[in-house]
C-alpha cells in the first residue's frame, strides 16, 4: 500500500501526536488534553504527516522563527522541529519527501534560512544542513573554584543586586533581557509570548509534570534588570550529614558581563550547594575564567546544537557583517537546486552586497558548508582542511577566514 505523506488535519492531530511520541521513545499514547493544549499553537498548515493505512507513521512540523545573524540583524527561519519516522517505516524515504515539501514551501515564502536542533548527527548534512552552533556544558565543582564563601551579592563591587522572584516576574522581565540579548548575540533566536508562559509553569502543553524552579533577576545600579537565572535544586546529603546538593541550571540570559559574573557567582554561594551544573552554553562562555580556579569547571557535554540550511543566499549573505572588507566569488552546491548557483560577495565597513555571478569562482562549497560558516563559528581554512571548502584561487581561504569569523562564538540557548 503506498504511503501517504501530506499535510494533517485536526481531527488527525491526536493520532500524529503518538506517532510524534513513538519516534521519541516515549509513551505512545497521548491525552485528548494534551492534544486540546497543543493543536491552537500547531499551525496545520506546516504539519505533516506519513500515513499507512490511516495511522500516522512519521511527523513534521515546522513554524516561524527569527535568527541573529552576526551584526545583530534578525533574519525569517523556518524552524523545523517534531521529526520521527516510526521504526516500523525507516528507509523509506518519508523524512525525504516532507523535508523537501517543508523547504521548498519555505523558500517560496520568503525565508532566509531553515533552523533546527540535531537529534542524530548523520541525517540533515544531506538537505543541506550545515552545524552552525554549538553547545557546551559544564559542572562546577564549588568547593574548589576559589569563590568567597562570605560572598552575599553583587553590591559592594558594582552597585547592582540580585533578588529572587516568581514566574510571573519572570513573564514580565524576562522578554525585555532576553530581547536586548537577542539584539548582539548571533546564534540567539526569538522566544514568543507562549514560550515564557510554558518555561514558567503557566502553561503545561504536556503531560510532563511540573517542578517550580528558583528564579533570580540581576538589576543594575540604575535599577534595570539586565540578567536572569533558573535553577532547580537536588536534596543530597552524605553520610557524614555534610550536603552534596547539585543546583541544575535551567537557562541563564545576561546582557552585561557584571550580570553574567554575579549571576554565576550568586547560584555558586547558595548554602548546601557543592556542585552546579551550567545548562547549555556557548562554547566561549566567560564561566570558566570567572572562577578564581577555573578548572573548578570541567565539560560535561560538547557538542552541536544549532543547524542551518541557508534557503537564500544573496538576502543572508547581505544580512550579516564581515570582520574585514573583502571580496570573494563563491560557487555553491546544492543537490535541491534550491540555492546553487555562483555568487560574488562584497563586504566593506558600510555593509556587504552579494550578487549572482557567472565570473570564475574564488571558492567551490556545498550549501550545508555556509550553513556552518554562515554565524562565524566554524573556520574556512578548517573546512579546507577538510576537503569541504575547494579553494579556486591561490589564498582565497585566508580571505574568507578573516571575513566570516566572528569575535565571539555563536550561541543558541534554545532547543526547539
Amino acid at each position: 500500500m503506498a504511503l501517504d505523506v501530506r499535510t494533517i488535519t485536526a481531527a488527525e492531530f491526536p493520532d500524529w501526536l503518538r506517532a510524534k511520541h513513538t519516534g521519541f521513545l516515549q509513551a505512545p499514547t497521548g491525552t485528548e488534553q494534551e492534544a486540546e493544549r497543543r493543536l491552537p499553537h500547531t499551525d496545520l498548515a506546516r504539519t505533516q504527516g506519513a500515513f499507512d493505512g490511516g495511522r500516522c507513521v512519521a511527523t513534521f512540523r515546522s513554524f516561524a522563527q527569527e535568527l541573529t545573524v552576526v551584526g545583530g540583524a534578525a533574519v525569517p527561519a523556518d524552524a523545523i522541529s517534531n521529526v520521527t519516522v516510526s521504526p516500523t517505516h525507516r528507509r523509506r524515504g518519508l523524512l525525504s519527501r516532507m523535508m523537501a515539501t517543508d523547504l521548498a514551501a519555505a523558500k517560496e515564502r520568503g525565508d532566509v534560512v531553515a533552523t533546527l536542533i540535531a537529534a542524530e548527527y548523520p541525517i540533515y548534512g544531506r538537505y543541506g544542513f550545515g552545524p552552525a552552533a554549538w553547545t557546551t556544558e559544564w559542572e562546577i565543582d564549588v568547593p574548589r573554584a576559589g569563590l568567597d564563601p562570605r560572598w552575599s551579592g553583587p553590591s559592594a563591587q558594582d552597585g547592582g543586586r540580585i533578588d529572587l522572584v516568581s514566574g510571573a516576574d519572570v513573564r514580565k522581565l524576562g522578554p525585555v533581557i532576553h530581547d536586548r540579548l537577542r539584539a548582539r548575540q548571533h546564534g540567539v533566536i526569538n522566544r514568543d509570548a507562549r514560550w515564557w508562559e510554558v518555561n514558567t509553569g503557566e502553561v503545561r502543553p504536556g503531560p510532563e509534570t511540573w517542578t517550580e524552579p528558583f528564579y533570580a533577576v540581576y538589576s543594575n545600579v540604575a535599577g534595570e534588570a539586565d540578567g536572569l537565572i533558573a535553577y532547580r535544586a537536588d536534596d543530597n546529603w552524605g553520610d557524614a550529614k555534610q550536603p552534596l546538593n547539585r543546583a541544575t541550571v535551567l537557562g541563564q540570559i545576561a546582557v552585561t558581563p557584571a550580570a553574567e559574573r554575579a549571576l554565576w557567582h550568586f547560584v555558586c554561594s547558595i548554602d548546601w550547594i557543592t556542585t552546579v551544573r551550567s545548562g547549555h552554553r556557548a562554547p566561549d562562555d566567560l564561566l570558566p575564567l570567572l572562577l578564581p580556579d577555573p578548572r573548578a569547571a570541567r565539560v560535561v557535554t560538547q557538542a552541536d546544537w544549532l543547524w542551518v540550511r541557508v534557503l537564500d543566499v544573496v538576502r543572508a549573505l547581505e544580512a550579516r557583517t564581515y570582520a574585514v572588507p573583502g571580496t570573494l566569488t563563491l560557487d555553491i552546491h546544492d543537490a535541491t537546486g534550491l540555492t546553487a548557483g555562483r555568487y560574488r560577495l562584497e563586504a566593506s565597513a558600510s555593509g556587504a552586497s552579494c550578487t549572482p555571478t557567472t565570473a570564475d569562482a574564488d571558492l567551490a562549497l556545498d550549501i550545508r558548508e555556509l550553513g556552518t560558516l554562515y554565524l562565524g563559528d566554524e573556520s574556512p581554512a578548517r573546512l579546507a582542511a577538510l576537503g569541504s571548502v575547494e579553494e579556486l584561487t591561490p589564498g582565497a581561504v585566508a580571505v574568507a577566514e578573516g571575513m566570516f569569523r566572528a569575535g565571539r562564538r555563536a550561541w543558541c540557548p534554545d532547543v526547539f
